[in-house]
């Protein structure tokens, strides 16, 4: 096991190298005037200048690069302009609340999505199985921000069910006392029943509107890779057996069409936090997606480059916890290594 991290994280390396190099082209070819913004409106081109001067902008591409990477290799994303905080003190300040309402969505979807494939797929042709079709449909139909906006129209604007969508606390509830950074978790650890009802009201809304966006492709995926084991040799032996249909299902089937539903979790997911950037907007969520979308409407170089590189560094944790997934799924894996 400890072998195959290695190889996969010195696969990666090239990766990364190109996220940095992408990144930093990109945050200086994007359209706007990083010193004229924050010079002021009724600032002199000697003052821009000025302020270009003091932020390195005045340098030739390759040196800016140069003191990029050296940076990087200290540990300093950079001070961010919009904040006036160096850029890692804001990602780690705003991360949890992403990583939290990702999470919450993508549990949300698989409490749906796998239950209702793996039934679609024993009771193919059934109304369930029209449903299970219908729902994965509307699901990838629906734009992410639109759904965002006619649940909050609904739930909040119509029927007053829901509090105002302005974060992860109404004005009312005090943040608890941080251990994990998740209110939810956090909430329950100190034993703030208050807290913890203000916290899931408020993420309930955007959690289900990434699971709605989310449970599309599981439920598909699980439906048919069901399907797919539900009509191989061993599952019709194990029914000739005498064995239950619960066991046959549960015990033999489901396990064996777990390898493909983990890899679409995994593309899931990363297509949860590219996502996020919008649920975070509609539902004026704290977290770096919102935070990368106002650094790049103020041209701020050094906040778009972390949140590129974190998340970069996501994604590849996240194909290491995938890989591992499958070598506890498939004895044959790990035989194999």
């Amino acid at each position: 096991m400890l072998k195959l991290l290695f190889d996969r994280l010195l696969t990666t390396i090239p990766a990364l190298i190109g996220v940095i190099v992408v990144s930093f082209l990109l945050t200086r070819v994007l359209p706007g005037d990083t010193a004229a913004y924050f010079a002021g409106p009724a600032a002199t081109p000697q003052a821009i200048e000025q302020v270009r001067k003091q932020l390195g902008l005045d340098r030739p591409l390759p040196e800016q690069f140069e003191h990029y990477v050296l940076d990087l290799a200290k540990g300093n994303l950079g001070q961010s302009l919009t904040t006036g905080q160096p850029v890692l003190s804001d990602i780690k300040a705003r991360l949890p609340a992403s990583a939290e309402l990702t999470l919450f969505g993508l549990i949300l979807a698989l409490l749906i999505a796998v239950p209702l494939g793996v039934a679609a797929a024993v009771k193919q042709g059934s109304t369930l199985d029209h449903a299970c079709r219908a729902i994965a449909t509307a699901g990838v139909s629906l734009p992410v921000f639109f759904t965002g906006l006619l649940l909050v129209y609904f739930f909040y604007f119509i029927l007053q069910w829901s509090p105002a969508p302005l974060g992860r606390l109404d004005v009312f509830a005090s943040a608890p006392n941080e251990v994990t950074g998740f209110y939810l978790i956090d909430s329950l650890i100190a034993r703030d029943g208050e807290t913890f009802r203000a916290s899931l009201a408020q993420i309930l809304l955007p959690g289900i509107t990434l699971a709605i966006f989310s449970l599309a492709p599981i439920a598909r995926i699980t439906r048919a890779s069901m399907l797919s084991v539900l009509s191989s040799e061993f599952v019709r032996t194990a029914r000739a057996s005498g064995l239950s249909a619960r066991m046959v299902v549960v015990t033999y089937a489901f396990r064996n069409a777990m390898l493909p539903v983990v890899t679409t979790l995994g593309m899931v997911f990363s297509f949860l936090l590219g996502a996020n950037v919008l649920v975070e907007k509609v539902f004026a969520w704290p977290g770096i997606g919102s935070y990368a979308v106002e650094a790049l409407i103020a041209s701020d170089f050094a906040p778009v480059q972390g949140f590129v590189l974190t998340m970069a560094i996501l994604y590849i944790v996240l194909n290491l916890l995938i890989d591992i997934a499958y070598r506890l799924i498939d004895p044959r894996m790990r035989s194999a290594t």
